[in-house]
């Protein structure tokens, strides 16, 4: 197939000089024979005006050079095209590229640029906002916010909201509703994954995958702060089983780990709000759903 890409920048997402990687991005494309064009993104994150510039122009993939919100929202803006997406992971949580095998290392993901294969994964939509991996509510969103101010980004920013917000951290009161039942739970955070990944190789929902159709809910129910990380933790190390069947038994549990293409949740306290890890505002209720098939991913070779 004769390829032509358009990639990307973000020049401010997560700590790297973009201006060493803009011009590797150049060297090696070229060095493959392959036509393409550089942009930039912008503060709206909207990209339609670049809809009549690749139909005209005939290109065949666009490659995002950021993290998880500058993807989200370029493949919200453009996923009606007939191309295939990669990603250039330079963001903050790299959590869409982790769980896809694309490493960190600009110079490796870039040769699964070249020579990986693009298949179909999932989105889903959220009110109809468009999210590529994960959406939360609670304490992991009031960090998403509280780090959205920062002007240092990184991990080790991330950690230390991350450390600063758990002893502020309350849990808010949701009403659930899956399949026809409802049950209400105080939460810390509520996790709705497309993706294994909360970012950083940081794993919160192991058994998730890009492509079944399903997204992973993951709750962690008010328990007690010394407990809290413990409960995590086995939830990131995989020990908490999928619930098949959710019953009235839901208090017994710290967390509530199942599946599901679809599920509405009352957010009664108006919990904090994050998608793909950018803070968005909050609303009452949320309808959510998974997108199967949504867009083509360049992934590395099996």
């Amino acid at each position: 197939m004769h390829r032509k890409i358009i990639y990307i920048i973000n020049p401010i997402a997560g700590t790297q000089k973009k201006i060493n990687i803009e011009a590797l991005i150049r060297e090696q494309t070229a060095k493959q024979h392959i036509l393409f064009d550089i942009v930039y993104t912008n503060p709206l994150g909207d990209y339609e005006y670049l809809v009549e510039k690749i139909s005209t122009e005939k290109f065949t993939d666009i490659v995002g050079v950021g993290g998880d919100g500058t993807f989200n929202h370029i493949v919200s803006s453009l996923k009606h095209l007939p191309v295939q997406f990669g990603i250039l992971p330079c963001g903050s949580g790299n959590s869409l590229a982790f769980a896809a095998g694309i490493p960190k290392k600009i110079n490796t993901a870039l040769k699964i640029i070249f020579d990986g294969y693009a298949s179909y994964i999932d989105g889903f939509s959220i009110n109809n906002q468009f999210s590529c991996v994960l959406t939360g509510l609670g304490f992991d969103a009031q960090i998403a916010h509280n780090f959205s101010t920062k002007s240092k980004r990184g991990l080790l920013t991330y950690i230390h909201q991350s450390v600063l917000h758990f002893f502020k951290a309350k849990p808010y009161l949701f009403k659930v509703q899956i399949d026809g039942f409802s049950f209400f739970t105080d939460a810390f955070f509520i996790s709705i994954a497309n993706s294994n990944q909360f970012g950083n190789q940081f794993t919160i929902a192991p058994k998730a995958s890009l492509s079944d159709g399903l997204l992973d809910i993951v709750i962690a129910q008010k328990m007690s702060k010394v407990r809290l990380p413990f409960a995590i933790m086995h939830q990131v190390k995989g020990y908490n089983k999928l619930q098949q069947f959710i019953t009235n038994n839901v208090a017994k549990k710290n967390i509530i780990y199942f599946q599901t293409p679809t599920l509405t949740i009352h957010n009664t306290q108006l919990a904090p709000l994050h998608i793909d890890g950018e803070p968005h505002k909050t609303e009452k209720i949320f309808d959510i759903r998974v997108i199967k098939n949504c867009f083509k991913l360049i992934q590395p070779l099996i």
